[in-house]
């Protein structure tokens, strides 16, 4: 006769207990999250178009094609994480995509671009919260953080930015220029060269550069820097370093008008743009790299005192 024997699967033949992976979640649980993307993409299509025609002719909103890829590569790289995530339907959700449906009326009715755009933000985020819970939302946070990156700011708040940048960067071209001896004159934000007359306008003030850079300097914290004080300096230093990128550029533009007028110009303009942006991402690089070094020191100096009163 023989005795059944019952075999513990939690176990392996040299005794020792076996290590169980977490068991993704169903596919089919991302349903209600995929159809509710379906209907929202077909609701907010209009506005999306318009969005991205505004991307292809305005300079200051070049990035908006690279902020959605960029954030859905995000979520990507935390698949596995998700996967895991146990699917819990939070009631919150929908209040916050009701928020999003009004702020998308009122916007519309009211004709203010800012408000329609950004409501489909808060929409994925209230999806997400509504099929996912809050735990989904946590993990996908940043990445629907990123995508108010892709929406123009409100022109009343660009104006209020671009002005002042307009006058720090012509008033650093003026004083530039008269250190290496180019005779000029500045009225506002023209400045009056002996043969040219350069202005400032706001293509110029460095709304562009500041836009594009904070948005790297976020993405770049995240895959390299851990610590979120130092992510939070990265993303402050960005502001001076592209308001002195700028004032940089637009006094070059200034030393070309007077020596080389045509490399002020068409072609050669641009590439001076794209020149000055580059160095200033380096120079955002390097202040993680001197960060690093200086906070390095500091805690390195405090262990060896630490060390030298205990012993």
């Amino acid at each position: 006769m023989e005795i059944p024997v019952q075999v513990n699967p939690g176990a392996t033949q040299s005794g020792e207990q076996a290590v169980l992976s977490p068991k993704s979640t169903p596919l089919s649980s991302w349903a209600p999250l995929a159809w509710i993307s379906g209907v929202m993409l077909v609701s907010f299509y209009p506005m999306l178009e318009r969005l991205v025609q505004q991307w292809m002719n305005d300079d200051d909103m070049g990035h908006g094609f690279f902020v959605p890829v960029v954030a859905a590569y995000i979520a990507w790289q935390r698949k596995d994480e998700i996967l895991e995530i146990e699917m819990k339907r939070n009631y919150w959700g929908l209040v916050v995509m009701l928020y999003a449906a009004v702020q998308y009326v009122l916007g519309t009715i009211a004709a203010e671009l800012f408000l329609t755009r950004t409501a489909i933000v808060f929409s994925i985020a209230g999806a997400v919260l509504f099929t996912g819970g809050f735990q989904l939302l946590k993990k996908v946070g940043f990445p629907i953080f990123l995508l108010g990156f892709m929406v123009p700011i409100p022109a009343v708040i660009y104006n209020q930015i671009t002005f002042p940048l307009q006058m720090f960067a012509s008033g650093v071209a003026e004083k530039t220029l008269l250190l290496l001896g180019i005779p000029v004159l500045r009225d506002g934000n023209i400045l009056e060269l002996a043969e040219h007359k350069l202005s400032v306008v706001e293509a110029c003030s460095g709304i562009r550069s500041l836009l594009s850079l904070t948005f790297l300097s976020l993405v770049y914290g995240f895959f390299f820097e851990s610590r979120g004080w130092m992510r939070a300096m990265l993303l402050f230093a960005t502001v001076p370093i592209a308001i002195a990128a700028n004032a940089f550029r637009v006094s070059m533009t200034g030393v070309l008008y007077e020596y080389k007028s045509e490399w002020a110009e068409g072609f050669f303009h641009t590439a001076e743009g794209w020149v000055i942006f580059m160095i200033a991402l380096s120079l955002l690089l390097m202040f993680h790299r001197f960060a690093n070094w200086f906070f390095q020191g500091i805690q390195n100096a405090r262990s060896q005192t630490r060390s030298e009163a205990n012993s």
